[in-house]
């Protein structure tokens, strides 16, 4: 790995690599793959990681917006691309990068309908996104009993899928839920298959729902957070290696009488004769306020520095007492060793928070 010389996120490309062959080593003969690339590829690089998901020949991409399609488009990714929850502006985009939407209501599918007749599309791709319990975005099971006449007065589009969301697939205490879940998506999704006349792929499941419920995997699944290096599980973490580290230099070495501060509002208040470095990282670049005071650190030399005072905008403080280093050495955030998991635990959050947080200002370093 190459050493820091200012705040960069290391992108391992061959950490991808890993963990997507172990999920698809979870996957029954013919079950296809969706990467999910969506908010720049969980903090990353949306492009970066699609184009060696495409390489490894993964079946889909998903994006959150149209936006995050045509991104990819641009840069010359030719994988199928869900847009998970495009909006009605965004038609033209999608028509115009061949993009494929997510479509999760009665009314959003007489639009996209009317649209794909005004542009004399035949068979556009379309996917049918079913409320199973997440009750965020989805037909309820009521309304998919409206689909099959709207569709059989156009020949604009056609369903490439039908799929569904967990609402919690990680959480052993409620499988009963997302078992429910699985058993209305398989009637729901049974019954609309029949009036269409032709068989959509079907899919569900996420990254822990791959890892949990193996006999759910229908056509296909999608994976976000697994690819990146988590598996929501202690267990399943240790078969995966985290895809970005975070790391950062000392900019500066202060010496800390007894009884000064550090920071705005004294945030820091020196109880004895203290070292500090400051680094060129703060709450701009994703590292939350929620930090300093003592919660969270990062390692130095395999020594852990606390965060202390109050995150600025542009800066932390750390409290390097006894730590052997100089301005200009390398100091790591989160990564292999303290993972984003970990690190988000010191504020009661989560990996997800942690890596997507991470601002586009940071420098991004590919290692292949």
């Amino acid at each position: 790995m190459p050493i820091a010389t200012e705040t960069t996120l290391e992108i391992n490309l061959k950490a991808l690599t890993q963990n997507f062959n172990y999920l698809k080593s979870k996957l029954q003969p013919g079950v296809q793959f969706m990467g999910v690339v969506k908010a720049f590829a969980y903090g990353s690089d949306s492009v970066v990681i699609a184009q060696k998901l495409q390489e490894l020949k993964a079946d889909y991409l998903a994006v959150a917006y149209a936006s995050e399609g045509v991104v990819l488009r641009d840069a010359g990714n030719k994988l199928p691309i869900l847009v998970l929850h495009p909006q009605t502006v965004n038609f033209d985009k999608i028509a115009e990068r061949c993009l494929e939407p997510g479509i999760y209501s009665p009314l959003m599918l007489k639009r996209f309908i009317a649209f794909a007749e005004s542009l004399n599309l035949q068979d556009y791709p379309i996917h049918i996104k079913v409320n199973t319990g997440m009750n965020r975005i989805g037909f309820t099971p009521e309304e998919v009993s409206s689909i099959p006449e709207l569709l059989q007065k156009t020949t604009s589009v056609k369903v490439k899928s039908i799929f569904s969301h967990l609402a919690a697939s990680e959480d052993v205490a409620n499988r009963a839920f997302a078992e429910r879940q699985i058993s209305l998506f398989k009637k729901t999704s049974d019954e609309l298959i029949e009036a269409l006349g032709y068989v959509p792929l079907r899919h569900t499941l996420n990254t822990s729902g791959i890892l949990n419920f193996p006999e759910a995997q229908f056509d296909m699944v999608r994976s976000g957070i697994g690819l990146y290096g988590f598996g929501n599980d202690a267990l399943e973490n240790k078969n995966l290696e985290p895809v970005a580290s975070l790391k950062t230099i000392i900019s500066q070495i202060h010496h800390i009488k007894k009884g000064e501060s550090v920071g705005y509002n004294f945030g820091f208040i020196a109880s004895k004769n203290t070292v500090t470095a400051t680094l060129p990282l703060g709450h701009a670049d994703g590292i939350h306020r929620g930090y300093g005071k003592g919660k969270g650190f990062v390692t130095i030399k395999g020594n852990k520095a606390p965060m202390i005072g109050n995150i600025c905008m542009d800066m932390l403080m750390i409290d390097i007492t006894g730590i052997d280093c100089n301005e200009g050495d390398e100091v790591l955030v989160f990564g292999k060793t303290t993972t984003a998991e970990a690190f988000a635990e010191r504020i009661n959050s989560i990996s997800y928070e942690i890596i997507t947080a991470i601002s586009q200002r940071v420098k991004r370093i590919v290692v292949h």
